[in-house]
């Protein structure tokens, strides 16, 4: 087991109704705050009024930035930046899925920060204070909502990076699983991938003699792939979105990953996928994963062992894990997402930045990067 430095201050509050709570979570900490959302989904679920009236009761004042789309933008952030400064807010609530939280993080962190915010997407600087943001969830799968993590795209050269600092986590998040029931399938259905991956992510892991940390992961990997049919017999069914909700939050909170070194080569694969082609990150990832599996399968084929017997009860968990995916309706090859193959080489350079490899399970070149999306493709068989 590998050292650790844990910490985690996040509030959840899961249940019914409890966003019309949202107000009196926020007045300890502040009196006018920035109200971030996408656009009108909220407004249509009904969420948006009840915020609106918990924060009239509380005596909060709010400004608001809504048009936060998927793998949100460098530009919104900046934005909400100088709305903060020229409003004299000091909280950020977001309402909304990963794409929403991530940005609201970006914008906490750039608030008090004299240079760009970029910065710290790049390494260029170090955070070292933000405003404090709060959550309601509307869509799981991102698992921001507890999480250390922020993930912004800049437009100009569709450059997707990631900034982890303590300073990310939210004070508190609030689920009501019956906001899923308004959500498209396919969009659970691709949070439902992203939980996955992430606990795929810190399963293949170099680490050894992390035994409880692996039960962890491996009973919630079998969660979820229990869940997904569960779901979508019934999308409606509280106690199913609850769970999905939940274990959403525990795959990426950091805990269930104590003492181990995570991979995330097929997240950083994905990013530039999703990037340059706005693709949903979930639907990237169900063509992604399965690739990657396929090319390390042989580095240590008894963890893949373990995987298809603790995970799928079977002898091909890889097989299983595409079987999975295609069930939930998703694409698992890039060609089926209309992908082409001609950014291949590029995505790689990217991918790798600076670095010569990347992963931390298997070390992964630029032309290990191109095999694996050529497998993902579809036509390449290995």
């Amino acid at each position: 087991m590998e050292s650790f430095n844990f910490k985690s201050s996040t509030r959840i509050i899961l249940g019914k109704d409890s966003f019309k709570d949202v107000g009196k979570y926020i007045k300890p900490h502040s009196s006018k705050i920035l109200l971030h959302y996408e656009g009108e989904l909220i407004k249509k679920l009904g969420i948006y009024d009840s915020v609106v009236t918990s924060l009239e009761e509380n005596e909060i004042e709010f400004v608001e930035l809504s048009g936060v789309v998927p793998n949100p933008r460098l530009s919104l952030v900046k934005k909400g930046i100088d709305i903060c400064i020229e409003n004299d807010v000091d909280f950020i609530l977001a309402i909304g899925g990963g794409s929403v939280i991530d940005s609201s993080k970006a914008i906490s962190l750039g608030v008090p920060y004299n240079g760009d915010v970029w910065d710290f997407f790049t390494g260029k600087a170090e955070p070292t204070k933000s405003l404090k943001v709060g959550v309601v969830l509307t869509i799981p799968g991102a698992g921001s909502e507890m999480s250390e993590s922020s993930i912004i795209t800049r437009e100009d050269d569709s450059t997707k990076a990631v900034c982890d600092t303590e300073f990310n986590i939210p004070e508190f998040a609030i689920l009501d699983p019956q906001v899923c029931y308004s959500i498209p399938t396919k969009l659970m259905c691709c949070g439902i991938v992203d939980i996955l991956s992430h606990l795929m992510e810190r399963y293949f892991s170099p680490t050894e003699n992390i035994e409880l940390s692996d039960s962890l992961i491996e009973a919630a990997m079998r969660t979820i792939v229990k869940l997904g049919p569960k779901y979508l017999e019934n999308p409606k069914d509280y106690n199913t979105c609850a769970e999905i909700m939940w274990t959403s939050t525990v795959a990426h909170n950091g805990m269930i990953a104590c003492g181990r070194i995570a991979d995330w080569s097929s997240h950083r694969i994905e990013h530039e996928i999703s990037a340059i082609y706005d693709l949903n990150h979930g639907a990237g990832m169900a063509a992604i994963f399965p690739a990657w599996l396929k090319y390390v399968k042989e580095f240590n084929p008894k963890k893949i062992e373990s995987f298809s017997k603790n995970v799928f009860n079977c002898e091909n968990g890889i097989e299983a894990l595409e079987k999975f995916f295609k069930s939930l309706g998703l694409a698992t090859t890039l060609k089926e997402l209309n992908i082409p193959e001609d950014c291949f080489e590029y995505m790689a350079k990217k991918a790798l930045g600076s670095r010569e490899t990347m992963g931390n399970y298997v070390k992964l070149n630029a032309k290990d990067i191109i095999n694996i999306l050529e497998i993902a493709m579809g036509g390449r068989k290995i």
